[in-house]
């Protein structure tokens, strides 16, 4: 296969009981918008109303890349989203691979993710990790005795910066965030409080699970960034996923190159463009996702209005 286009993704809206109104229109709560995410199906070109994952076990490499096929198999190996928050989110953590083949099958993966703050309201904030000082046992103690609460670091959210929380980090949104997350394909989540919530299907709690996966600490914080129009800036990076910010002004354009060894998967956060290469385009509308596979090699987005783009990768050991 000598090359693909880019291709524009389907993207999924997900009704959440903490979600607010900045992803649609109406009275239902959307919490969630889904991007870069396997279910998800190709609007344009070649593989038009394929799934990611249909086209993943198709194209393998072409899609995914050499190295990325060689870690993960033929999957499209992570999930980007919008979450927009009016209530706490539940108080959880995820396992991480080992932790996951244990407890839920061998089929499973486990789940670091990380968070870029678009927007927030003010006083909001963002538990992440335990109190310093606060080990397994203390823990386990507080969750068992209804005290959970009391033994989480609470801190300040702020606009622009971002957050890594690997597999194993107690967090919760609080109310009033408007972010970004790209996380490990996986969606086992292990509860330890949901705010008196009542526990309907769906929404019970996992103490047990939880308490076994548990790892003490508070995650990594990166201080706010806003790069300048025409700069790439690296946010976070780890063995499952890298995320990058381009800013761009209107009618500017920016060549990339994903080296023929990692899909990209570019979000756009505000403003709209168009991303091009050789084998033809796809449209870049604001909050949408377009994959570009990784037999593109060279392309750039053109920006037709300010545009800010989250590029999120897998990258080369």
């Amino acid at each position: 296969m000598t090359t693909l286009p880019p291709m524009a993704i389907e993207s999924l809206q997900v009704e959440r009981v903490w979600g607010g109104s900045r992803l649609a229109a109406g009275d239902t709560p959307i919490g969630e918008r889904w991007g870069a995410f396997a279910g998800n199906r190709i609007a344009n070109g070649p593989l038009v109303g394929k799934s990611l994952a249909e086209a993943a076990r198709e194209l393998e490499a072409s899609l995914l890349g050499a190295p990325v096929v060689a870690r993960f198999g033929a999957r499209f190996p992570v999930l980007s989203k919008l979450l927009d928050t009016s209530e706490w989110l539940s108080v959880q953590l995820h396992p991480n691979d080992e932790q996951a083949r244990e407890l839920e099958g061998p089929e499973h993966v486990g789940k670091t993710e990380a968070w870029h703050l678009l927007d927030v309201d003010t006083d909001a904030e963002i538990i992440l990790g335990l109190d310093d000082g606060v080990d397994r046992a203390r823990f386990a103690e507080a969750v068992r005795a209804g005290a959970t609460l009391d033994v989480l670091a609470r801190q300040a959210a702020v606009s622009g910066e971002t957050w890594f929380i690997p597999a194993g980090t107690v967090h919760a949104l609080g109310p009033g965030l408007f972010l970004y997350e790209i996380q490990q394909a996986s969606d086992i989540t292990y509860r330890v409080y949901d705010w008196d919530r009542p526990a309907s299907a769906g929404r019970e709690l996992h103490l047990e699970q939880a308490l076994r996966c548990v790892v003490p600490g508070a995650g990594e914080r990166q201080p706010a960034t806003a790069p300048l129009p025409g700069e790439l800036h690296r946010l976070v990076a780890c063995p499952y996923f890298a995320l990058d910010k381009l800013a761009l002004a209107r009618d500017q354009a920016y060549r990339l190159d994903t080296g023929g060894q990692t899909f990209h998967a570019l979000t756009a956060v505000q403003g709209r463009g168009r991303v091009v290469n050789e084998a033809g385009d796809a449209p870049l509308g604001e909050h949408e996702t377009v994959i570009v596979p990784a037999v593109a090699g060279s392309y750039h987005i053109e920006a037709s209005e300010p545009l800010i783009v989250l590029l999120a990768s897998v990258q080369p050991k």
